[in-house]
């Protein structure tokens, strides 16, 4: 009998943590799940996933990011061209590569994507993060074989709610277990109350420098604060014992097993994994953008999973009089926690990975 042929599968998405996470996590479960897939991920040459991807033990084709344009200028005029070439050089790849199937994850890669896969007659999978979708996923919706989304409520034709696909180390993290190790791993106090600061992976000057100045305050109350700056963030910030400063915690897991609170953006990953995790959470949404982050903590902050802060209100000062007494409150804490986790969704990689081959295998 004849072994079926592999399925052949180009995951787009890239830039930021945002994207490639899901990316690679969806990545590892069609690895596991059906082992015989080839699976090759296609970013950009200055987006993380330059990094990400190969140490994932994926190979990564890269394309140049062509934004859309939105004003009438010099960029607005080379778009057409540049975008035209974009588009052939996913074609030829798609072409060469024999793929079966494209599924996106949003960002600057997916609008050539999906196109290239609609003039070679090939199914498209798309994941949407955010609440309020970006330009890219809102195209390539129209003609997908599925539409997959990471919270309720995101208006896309034919959206079915998964969750957000995540590592497994984050998705099953049992944060009560693994404390004591986590906290030895980082140099932080196994009894003193921490207080997880951080920006994602591309940082937040304006946390950053709230969290650095009330830094004092929170050691002299007997609390202390893991800070994760951003890459190429920390300048200037010099940490000590109660002030841990890092740029990036690759086993972000560790990080969130030591947290008793969270102090974050609400990018949609972020918030999912918070969830997921049942981890009670400060979020501060980015204050540019077309408002997602505001929208993706919403119905948590709602339910008392999580407090939001506006980022023009977020200062030493909000950080004294607010976040600390809540990091001093266990019970209000814990009751956070399980309104938290009623929102968690732990499988969506999973399901991500076989609606992704099963699309392969019809198509």
């Amino acid at each position: 009998m004849t072994a079926p042929a592999p399925v052949r599968i180009l995951l787009a998405g890239g830039g930021s943590a945002g994207h490639v996470s899901p990316l690679l996590a969806t990545a590892a479960q069609i690895s596991r799940r059906t082992p015989a897939a080839e699976v090759l991920v296609l970013g950009t040459p200055d987006g993380l996933e330059t990094d990400l991807v190969p140490a994932a033990g994926y190979e990564l084709a890269t394309i140049d990011k062509v934004p859309f344009p939105r004003r009438p200028d010099g960029a607005a005029l080379r778009f057409p061209a540049r975008f035209t070439r974009t588009l052939r050089e996913v074609r030829t790849l798609l072409r060469e590569r024999r793929i079966d199937v494209v599924a996106g994850f949003g960002g600057y890669v997916c609008p050539p994507a999906y196109l290239a896969a609609a003039s070679a007659g090939l199914p498209v999978v798309l994941h949407e993060a955010n609440r309020r979708p970006g330009l890219a996923n809102r195209l390539g919706a129209r003609r997908a074989a599925a539409v997959l989304t990471a919270l309720e409520g995101t208006k896309l034709p034919g959206a079915r709610h998964i969750g957000m696909p995540m590592r497994e180390g984050i998705a099953h993290l049992d944060r009560a277990a693994r404390r004591d190790e986590a906290r030895r791993a980082l140099d932080l106090d196994p009894s003193a109350p921490v207080l997880l600061a951080t920006g994602g992976s591309l940082g937040a000057q304006r946390l950053n420098r709230a969290v650095a100045e009330a830094a004092d305050s929170f050691i002299a109350a007997g609390a202390q604060i893991l800070h994760i700056t951003g890459r190429g963030k920390a300048d200037g910030l010099t940490g000590r014992p109660g002030h841990r400063v890092v740029e990036y915690v690759t086993a972000m897991e560790d990080a969130y097993a030591a947290a008793d609170l969270a102090l974050t953006r609400s990018g949609a990953g972020t918030v999912c994994e918070l969830t997921a995790i049942g981890l009670p959470s400060v979020l501060v949404p980015l204050p540019i953008g077309n408002g997602e982050q505001a929208l993706n903590g919403r119905d948590v902050v709602a339910a008392g999973g999580a407090l939001r802060v506006e980022d023009a209100d977020l200062d030493a000062a909000h950080l004294r009089h607010h976040v600390l007494p809540l990091l001093q409150d266990p019970e209000r804490l814990r009751t956070m926690a399980d309104a938290a986790r009623a929102f968690g969704i732990t499988d969506a990689a999973e399901v991500m990975a076989d609606v992704v081959t099963g699309v392969a295998r019809r198509a």
